[in-house]
């Protein structure tokens, strides 16, 4: 894979990581039956958030990389 290829694939994960994070804070931390069920829940989806940043640092990271090869 090129880094253009990269990128575009790091930039969907992050999208993914954002959606992950709030089905995993529905799923597990909106109704859960006790308090730290559900306190796990919603850290467990905040953790998966942050995910969202690192993958599009690394996307711009390998957009300017891509852009670097051409020229």
């Amino acid at each position: 894979m090129n880094n253009r290829s990269l990128s575009n694939f790091m930039n969907v994960a992050g999208f993914a990581s954002i959606i992950a994070s709030i089905i995993i804070w529905a799923a597990r931390g909106g109704q859960s039956n006790t308090a730290e069920q559900k306190a796990h829940g919603e850290r467990f989806g905040i953790f998966v958030g942050l995910w969202a940043p690192t993958f599009f640092i690394l996307a711009n990271r390998l957009e300017l990389a891509a852009q670097d090869a051409e020229s």
